[in-house]
């Protein structure tokens, strides 16, 4: 259970970076409308170079990385969906963030939004269950910060 913990943690730190690169070439993409397969590989190697961390060594792995946008489902079946899953994420992790604090409240908090169902707003969502509807990188500093501190309890039990 453990591992699988750990995965998921892992997981949801590389997450964020993708979700944002997808959301920006999206937002090119429709900005650009009578753009070439050119300028599309072009505008999406220059956004995958704006997220590079600096370290991960890609020599090699050119053509691969010019096409990767195309194992994103998202853009062909559902664009500009894919950014709300890291809303919810956020927004899951921050409940769990809650539920690590007082278990009970956020039980309460989690099923007070569940009632409202689709009747409200994302924003009154997140208010009905006690979170701020807030992504920017202070909030998000904040729910990383705890992501990490629960990966690295889970690398001391491993």
């Amino acid at each position: 259970m453990q591992r699988a913990k750990q995965h998921q943690l892992e997981r949801v730190i590389t997450l964020f970076p993708w979700i944002a690169i997808i959301d920006a070439f999206q937002h090119w993409i429709y900005s650009h409308p009578g753009h070439t397969n050119e300028e599309r590989t072009a505008a999406w190697v220059q956004i995958l170079n704006n997220f590079d961390d600096g370290v991960t060594d890609y020599s090699g792995l050119e053509t691969y990385r010019a096409n990767a946008w195309l194992r994103q489902l998202h853009l062909f079946e559902v664009p500009f969906y894919y950014i709300e899953y890291g809303i919810a994420q956020l927004g899951a992790i921050g409940l769990w963030m809650q539920y690590k604090n007082n278990p009970e409240a956020a039980i309460e908090n989690y099923c007070n939004a569940l009632q409202l169902g689709a009747t409200k707003t994302l924003p009154e969502l997140y208010r009905a269950a006690g979170l701020e509807f807030d992504f920017s990188p202070e909030k998000i500093k904040v729910l990383m910060d705890f992501v990490k501190q629960e990966l690295d309890a889970c690398a001391s039990l491993a």
